[in-house]
């Protein structure tokens, strides 16, 4: 039986939408991960703490108040941080295109505009996250 990956969606800083951070929870669950939503108005500090305690594979983060090139870059220096450099880093939100090559030098690993279908979601991280299961 393949192991069921856990992923943590959450939305950092002071940005109250989260409809599409639902939806991808959602998707994701329906596809067969194990989410944990964290809510609104998490700092990075907690979206690590969260991710660590419950033993992620991978922390998805959403953001539409402009805030990402401080926020997302903040949860995937933490990580590293606290030896939890491993865990994959993907995000979605308002973004502009020349802020996603500067997040993935970040080491932020995906970045998902409007637009992206969660199927394209889904396969992307099941894709990112299987080589890991096989060799791990």
């Amino acid at each position: 039986m393949p192991e069921k990956h856990r992923v943590i969606v959450a939305k950092p800083g002071l940005d109250g939408h989260d409809r599409g951070a639902k939806i991808v929870a959602r998707a994701l669950r329906d596809a067969g991960f194990e989410v944990i939503y964290t809510g609104l108005h998490q700092t990075p500090e907690q979206i690590v703490e969260t991710a660590i305690q419950e033993d992620a594979d991978a922390v998805g983060l959403s953001l539409h108040s402009g805030a990402h090139m401080t926020l997302f870059p903040r949860v995937v220096a933490l990580l590293r941080e606290r030896g939890a450099g491993d865990i994959v880093v993907f995000g979605g939100g308002i973004i502009p295109a020349d802020d996603i090559t500067a997040l993935e030098g970040e080491g932020v690993e995906k970045i998902f505009t409007p637009g992206a279908s969660t199927g394209e979601i889904v396969e992307w991280l099941r894709n990112r996250l299987e080589p890991a299961a096989r060799s791990g």
